[in-house]
C-alpha cells in the first residue's frame, strides 16, 4: 500500500510517501497490527509555510515522480487535522478531500496532539501541549500502550491554569514549544521537549489506525480547532489525570 501523508498544521509543513504491507492473518492485531509488516518511507519533503496552496500539489507530483509512482497508486491518505494554522489546515484538508474523492481511497485524520504523544515513543498516561498564542495552551491527554493510543480529552486552557494544575504532579507533558517547556520547568512540572511531528510520523500512525479500522468519513472531515467551550472539562476538580 502506498501512503501519502500531509501536514500543513504549522508554520512549516511536510509531505511523505511511504509503502507498507498488510500483516499476515496470523499476525494481524499483534503490536497494534504492525507485526509482520514492512514500513518504508520512500520520500519526505518540507513545504514552506505560506506556500501550502501553491506548493502542496506540486510537492506531491515531485514525490511521485521521484519514487516512480503514480497518483493512482496511492491507497491511503493521512492528514494532520489540527489544532494549528486556520489557513494551513484548510488547504491540507481540502486537498486530501479532493484526492480521496478522485482516487476512492480511505482517509485517516490525526490530531497534532495525538501525533506528539505517539512520536514520544513512551507508554502510559501523558500530556501533549502546543502553544495556542494569547497565553493559551492546546492540551491533549492520552493513554499510550503497546498496541493502542486512546484519546482521553483535548482542550484549550490558559497558561496559568495549565501550569498551576501540573505543578508537582508526575504526569509528563511532551511539547515542541520552548515557551511551554520553560514555563513547566519553572513550575517543577515533568516536561520533555519533543520535535513537532513530521509527515512521516503521520504516515506511520495513520497506517496503524487504518489497520484498526479508524478511518474518517470524507464528508465529515474537518479541522480540529479545539473550541474554548471544551476547556471547562479541564478544571482542576474534573481533570482526573492519572499519575505515572
Amino acid at each position: 500500500m502506498l501512503i501519502c501523508a500531509i501536514d500543513t498544521s504549522g508554520r512549516e509543513g511536510s509531505l511523505a510517501l511511504a509503502e507498507a504491507n498488510y500483516p499476515t492473518q496470523a499476525n494481524r492485531g499483534l503490536e497494534w497490527g504492525t507485526r509482520g509488516c514492512e514500513f518504508t518511507v520512500l520520500h519526505a519533503a518540507g513545504i514552506a509555510g505560506g506556500t501550502y496552496s501553491a506548493q502542496l500539489i506540486p510537492t506531491l507530483s515531485a514525490a511521485l515522480a521521484e519514487t516512480g509512482k503514480q497518483r493512482s497508486d496511492i491507497g491511503l491518505l493521512v492528514v494532520a487535522s489540527g489544532p494549528g494554522s486556520f489557513t494551513g489546515l484548510r488547504v491540507g484538508l481540502s486537498t486530501v478531500k479532493a484526492l480521496a474523492e478522485v482516487l476512492h481511497v480511505p482517509v485517516v485524520a490525526i490530531s497534532v496532539l495525538e501525533a506528539i504523544a505517539f512520536a514520544s515513543g513512551k507508554q502510559g498516561v501523558m500530556l501533549s501541549a502546543l502553544d495556542a498564542q494569547r497565553n493559551e495552551v492546546f492540551v491533549g491527554e492520552f493513554e499510550v500502550g503497546t498496541d493502542s493510543i486512546t484519546t482521553v480529552r483535548e482542550a484549550l486552557v490558559t497558561g496559568e491554569d495549565f501550569v498551576s494544575w501540573l505543578s508537582g504532579k508526575s504526569v509528563t507533558t511532551f511539547t515542541p514549544d520552548t515557551t511551554i517547556e520553560a514555563r513547566l520547568r519553572e513550575a517543577n512540572a515533568s516536561v520533555e521537549r519533543s520535535a513537532r511531528p513530521s509527515a512521516e510520523t503521520y504516515a506511520r500512525l495513520g497506517f496503524r489506525k487504518h489497520l484498526a479500522g479508524e478511518t474518517s468519513a470524507i464528508d465529515e472531515l474537518d479541522a480540529n480547532y479545539i473550541r474554548r467551550s471544551d476547556a471547562e472539562i479541564f478544571s482542576a476538580p474534573k481533570l482526573g489525570i492519572k499519575s505515572t
